[in-house]
């Protein structure tokens, strides 16, 4: 199993850079080259989302990035550490907005990942994503 892990700064011009790593890596990993396109989408969502809540929310600490090939899958998990205040427990008013681009975000990320995986509490939340790869072909003498 291989891992590649990338933490920056809570800037937007850093999402771009995670997703052509992201992309670069699954690659390598055996993602089929039809489905590149839609990590790569899937990265940038997760990772705007992450660096969102970051600035909303005056975090000061790296958004998460780590990248795992397995035998027969390869999975992106990005982390944030926010506080995730459930739905029910918002005040009404400005959050509103916030928790409506949210939703759609995830949306997003819900359309172009067959499997994936949100979590979230008082210390963050994490978005799981998996591909399936296939096996590089093998070198003949």
């Amino acid at each position: 199993m291989a891992t590649v892990e990338l933490r920056f700064s809570a800037l937007p011009e850093h999402v771009r850079t995670a997703r052509l790593v992201a992309a670069a890596v699954a690659r390598r990993a055996g993602v089929d080259e039809a489905v590149l396109d839609e990590v790569r989408l899937a990265v940038g969502e997760a990772c705007t989302r992450a660096v969102g809540l970051h600035q909303s929310g005056g975090i000061s600490a790296p958004v998460r990035v780590v990248l795992t090939e397995e035998e027969k899958q390869f999975s992106i998990e990005v982390g944030d550490e926010a506080p995730h205040v459930p739905p029910g427990d918002r005040e009404a008013g400005a959050d509103d907005v916030e928790a409506e681009e949210d939703e759609m975000g995830l949306a997003v990320i819900s359309g172009l990942v067959d499997d994936v995986e949100v979590s979230a509490g008082e210390n963050g939340g994490l978005i799981r994503m998996r591909w399936p790869t296939t096996p590089s072909p093998v070198a003949m003498p």
